[in-house]
């Protein structure tokens, strides 16, 4: 019997990565389900700001282990850095640290000041792909990947990116500990307007009033 094979996301190949507008519509999701999973922020691995300034919005990713990606949504497309602690390509490999050759050549001009914004640590960079929002790809700098090891790390911290509502039910299975529902999964992901049914099935200690700041932060849909 022939299985099909999920998408593989990193910077080897970014094909299975959706576009600008389908990447931060996903990025709200995820978050807004951390969110219901998570009440406690500290303890959430994805978070998104709707309102992080003006004209830019920006998710994220944090593992509690010092591992994370920063994807900065813009008018101009949307930007995103990420750095994998153990991976190989990590700067601090070197003495002194240092960013492999490459990463950031390339970058159009309209994400430059990304290298600057301090929030984003671009000294703790592992990775870094962006794409305009025209662009029918996303891109990266010419750094060298040799073999098959997922040597930037962005294999593993991508692997929520890929669309697919089992994606993050497996990975949220693992992580709280606990059955995750797929229909409610995938009524967030289909950016369906939070019902108290699917927010209890996620998590019944968690109100729907409870969750307000939260979705207005994300920029998830309210109820009419």
């Amino acid at each position: 019997m022939f299985i099909k094979m999920a998408m593989v996301i990193s910077t080897r190949d970014l094909s299975g990565l959706g576009d600008v507008r389908v990447l931060r519509r996903l990025m709200q999701s995820l978050a807004m389900l951390d969110a219901i999973l998570s009440p406690l922020w500290e303890y959430r691995y994805f978070s998104f700001n709707s309102r992080w300034a003006p004209h830019k919005q920006m998710g994220s990713m944090r593992n509690g282990q010092g591992d994370h990606y920063f994807a900065l949504f813009k008018d101009a497309g949307c930007w995103l850095k990420g750095f994998d602690h153990e991976a190989p390509l990590s700067p601090f490999t070197s003495v002194p640290p240092r960013i492999a050759p490459g990463m950031f050549e390339g970058m159009p001009a309209e994400f430059s000041d990304c290298l600057e914004e301090p929030a984003f640590v671009i000294e703790e960079t592992t990775f870094c792909i962006w794409r305009g929002m025209d662009d029918i790809a996303w891109r990266r700098g010419p750094v060298a990947l040799p073999g098959v090891e997922d040597l930037d790390g962005s294999a593993g911290l991508l692997r929520c990116l890929d669309g697919d509502a089992k994606t993050y039910r497996q990975w949220a299975e693992e992580y709280y500990e606990r059955e995750v529902p797929l229909p409610a999964v995938e009524s967030i992901y289909a950016q369906e307007p939070l019902t108290r049914m699917v927010v209890a099935a996620l998590n019944d200690e968690v109100d729907l009033l409870l969750l307000e700041g939260d979705i207005g932060e994300i920029g998830f849909p309210r109820r009419s």
